[in-house]
């Protein structure tokens, strides 16, 4: 078995990226601290087509260099925009029929691998502040509340590795549909 060369992955254009079908997932960060998470955010987005960010409260905007650091051009592909409030972001996506999923510890939380997303449905995925996690304002609007399975001691994933689970969780649902 052979590593293939960056030249032979058959990567998309700026140009091409911003004109090809998205998956019907956008991803709001909710307070996130870390400019470190926030690229890499970015880059999952980018790996897996999401159709937009939304960057809310105390999470940083590119351009940065420590977002820039983990994005590694991302920031160039993925819709993104800055909204001050979650809470009013949330009800302004309800009122396009967006499904709006907290990924959260929370009581009555559904667990990931029990979750069957819908087709024809754009659901946003709102992860939250490193330390407090999703505001309960937001936990409350939202349609669903997601949990990540884990058996260990430590019982909270990174957001970006949480990020990366949902994403790719739902990335996969949404392929086989």
């Amino acid at each position: 078995m052979r590593k293939l060369k960056n030249s032979e992955l058959d990567r998309l254009s700026v140009e091409d990226f911003k004109e090809v079908k998205k998956t019907p997932l956008i991803i709001i960060l909710d307070n996130i601290r870390s400019l470190n998470n926030i690229g890499s955010v970015f880059r999952t987005s980018d790996a897996f087509l999401i159709e937009k960010i939304y960057l809310c409260g105390i999470t940083a905007t590119p351009p940065h260099k420590d977002i820039h650091k983990t994005a590694l051009g991302s920031t160039e592909t993925v819709a993104w925009e800055y909204v001050e409030d979650t809470l009013t972001l949330i009800h302004k996506l309800k009122a396009e029929n967006i499904n709006v999923i907290a990924v959260e510890q929370a009581e009555n939380a559904m667990m990931l691998d029990q979750f069957t997303p819908k087709k024809n449905t754009r659901y946003a995925l709102v992860f939250g502040n490193e330390v407090k996690g999703v505001a309960q304002d937001v936990v409350s609007a939202s349609d669903v509340v997601l949990e990540i399975p884990q058996f260990g001691t430590k019982h909270s994933l990174n957001i970006s590795v949480s990020c990366g689970v949902v994403v790719w969780d739902l990335f996969s649902k949404l392929q086989a549909i």
